[in-house]
């Protein structure tokens, strides 16, 4: 049994996806994403960032003792090596996913995620931000677009964990009104994800569908919520020591 520490956002999401594709046995534990539980003493055992979402192995193929993976690039190689499905062995294949999701983790997601917080929960008025980000998104897809009208998947010819780690994020573009129409051959590929049976088990779900109040547009948070994403509580979680 694998176990999900989940928040529902697009970085929850991708690993979500990739446990209803892999068919393995999980159970999700749900962190709301204002509550602020991923800033306890307990939390950070499992990860030291304090962030979400963290996956827990109870049954690793080479340990006695549960084993436990932060950040979402681990996780999906984790998971991929656990199962044997979705990275190719042979080295050529192996290293074109491998770059791709790469590029996800370190500059697709996070742009992405500055992004959305400039749109949705900085000061209104503060133009920079947003257009600074949303301008790299849009780049970011131009990218993408430019890779995927040569190959039907990031990784080439077979559907991979790279499609997994930035599908969920290129589905919230509409969040920063932007228009996937105008990339097709990225609309053409987030089409076919969308319709694989794992992706709709993963985005219906009861546990790990992302609600509506995770999707709104400018978003109004209480003093805690700030605090707990963004401010003094976030901050101080990172001063926590060790019993």
């Amino acid at each position: 049994m694998i176990t999900l520490h989940y928040v529902a956002t697009a970085n929850g999401l991708k690993i979500a996806i990739a446990l209803e594709e892999m068919a393995l046995e999980y159970e999700v534990i749900d962190y709301p994403l204002f509550e602020g539980r991923h800033l306890t003493v307990e939390f950070r055992q499992l990860n030291p960032n304090c962030k979400l979402p963290v996956l827990v192995d109870k049954a690793p193929d080479f340990a006695d003792e549960p084993v436990t993976i932060f950040e979402s690039g681990a996780m999906l190689l984790y998971l991929a090596e656990k199962s044997g499905q979705f990275l190719p062995a042979g080295e050529s294949p192996r290293w074109e996913v491998l770059k791709w999701l790469i590029w996800q983790v370190a500059g697709h997601g996070p742009m992405n995620g500055q992004a959305h917080h400039f749109l949705r929960y900085a000061p209104e008025g503060e133009d920079y931000g947003v257009t600074r980000y949303v301008r790299e998104v849009v780049r970011l897809l131009n990218v993408l677009e430019y890779r995927l009208a040569e190959a039907d998947y990031l990784g080439g010819s077979n559907y991979s964990i790279a499609d997994m780690a930035a599908w969920p994020w290129v589905q919230a573009s509409w969040l920063l009104d932007v228009d996937l129409a105008s990339f097709p051959a990225v609309s053409r590929w987030s089409q076919v994800i969308a319709a694989r049976p794992a992706v709709i088990r993963a985005t219906s779900a009861s546990a790990t569908a992302i609600p509506t109040g995770n999707t709104q547009g400018r978003a109004r948070l209480s003093d805690a919520q700030w605090s707990n994403m963004f401010g003094d509580n976030l901050h101080r979680a990172a001063t926590l020591r060790r019993d």
